[in-house]
């Protein structure tokens, strides 16, 4: 019995972690930053006027960006699908540059680069060019998988009910594309909406941009950006529920294909 009483203490001893040597200060250490660290938002919640003028400029430059690069996607995807070879090619290089390069690089193209040209542009001018070039290159590749997906006897039935090239496109082809491409094109809306935080690099005074001023004069990083955070969740959510708003309004029909 003795012998079992030791073995099991032994065993207790050795499966016991060590401590280190300083783990009592490191200990009062970490309680001392937990008591000391107080959260102030009063700072931030008496700049909520700058606050909400750089979520205003943040929904208005993603809004704008989003119907700008909606209607740059359908004319190149349509020119993808159905253009001559030169637009396919022109088409393919401007797909394949923005999508293989960093959304930073190109609006850093834009603002920096192309003065040196003699193109000058604001910052807001340059960011919103910068996404619409960018949102147009993605939502292309979107729209073009959702035309391919239209069978051809529609496109013939169009074509026997004597329609116009265009309106076989906008009835036919164009609609149907956009209910079943309806998902993965809204994330990209949102996804641009939240990567819109970079252009504050270029000192456009969107939400994140504002941010950094606050950060600057109060030293309140932390709440700051909590607070920064719950915006941007905010607006995915309100646009999320946006979406599918436009979509029981305008594509909630019966799939007869």
């Amino acid at each position: 019995m003795d012998t079992m009483r030791r073995c099991e203490a032994i065993s207790s001893y050795t499966l016991r972690p060590a401590r280190p040597k300083n783990y009592s200060n490191f200990t009062r250490q970490l309680r001392g930053l937990a008591v000391n660290y107080t959260f102030q938002f009063a700072d931030v919640f008496a700049a909520w006027p700058m606050l909400l003028k750089g979520t205003w400029i943040t929904i208005q430059l993603s809004l704008t960006a989003m119907v700008l690069g909606l209607i740059v996607a359908v004319i190149c995807a349509w020119g993808k699908t159905a253009g001559p070879a030169p637009v396919r090619w022109s088409i393919n290089v401007y797909i394949e540059l923005i999508r293989n390069t960093p959304f930073l690089v190109q609006l850093f193209f834009f603002f920096f680069a192309l003065p040196s040209l003699g193109v000058r542009w604001s910052p807001y001018t340059a960011a919103l060019t910068a996404m619409v070039v960018n949102l147009g290159a993605y939502a292309t590749e979107i729209i073009r998988a959702g035309i391919e997906s239209i069978s051809k006897g529609q496109i013939e039935a169009g074509l026997a009910l004597n329609l116009k090239r265009w309106e076989i496109f906008r009835f036919v082809i164009l609609k149907p594309a956009l209910k079943a491409i309806y998902p993965a094109l809204t994330s990209q809306f949102i996804l641009l909406m939240l990567s819109s935080a970079v252009v504050s690099v270029i000192s456009a005074d969107d939400l994140t941009s504002v941010a950094a001023n606050l950060q600057s004069q109060t030293f309140r990083s932390f709440e700051i950006y909590i607070v920064v955070a719950l915006i941007y969740l905010g607006l995915s959510l309100a646009f999320s529920a946006l979406f599918k708003l436009i979509y029981q309004l305008g594509l909630n029909y019966p799939d007869r294909r």
